[in-house]
């Protein structure tokens, strides 16, 4: 337990430091390595239904929609589905494309009522190089954590 209660320290300690409403943040492979020890703990992807088909999907993953696309409407149903598919008491993991509308779903979550929602820096695609790309810099499929082309 000793590696588990490391790495969530570290993220507390990132949250504070970024002065976030939610428990913590951490990068893909802590997420990774929490998912692999914390029994019960839940990731839930919250990237739109476009891009779990087109991008690629992580297994085991709750996947609620923050957006649905086109358009990136806000999902009106989020909470609701969250509620009907994690139970309060899990330690819950939030990632999407590069951090940002995951942030947003951990700030919900914790509003919600759930006490331990982190949100996983970078995303399943990383952030953007210098040419404006991303999967090049970091993020979970650099970081060759598993997932699934759909």
């Amino acid at each position: 337990m000793g590696k588990i209660t490391t790495i969530l320290e570290a993220a507390q300690q990132r949250a504070k430091e970024l002065q976030l409403s939610y428990e913590g943040v951490l990068y893909p492979e802590e997420a990774y390595t929490i998912m692999q020890s914390a029994p019960g703990a839940k990731l839930v992807d919250v990237r739109c239904r476009a891009e779990l088909d087109w991008v690629g999907r992580i297994p085991n993953a709750v996947e609620i929609e923050w957006a649905t696309y086109p358009g990136m409407k806000p999902n009106p149903h989020f909470l609701a589905q969250l509620e009907q598919q994690v139970e309060k008491e899990v330690l819950v993991l939030f990632i999407c494309r590069s951090g940002a509308r995951s942030s947003l779903a951990a700030i919900l979550a914790t509003q919600a009522g759930y006490a331990d929602c982190y949100n996983v820096l970078e995303g399943f695609e990383g952030d953007k190089n210098t040419d404006q790309h991303r999967n090049a810099m970091n993020g979970w499929r650099i970081a060759k954590l598993p997932w699934i082309q759909s």
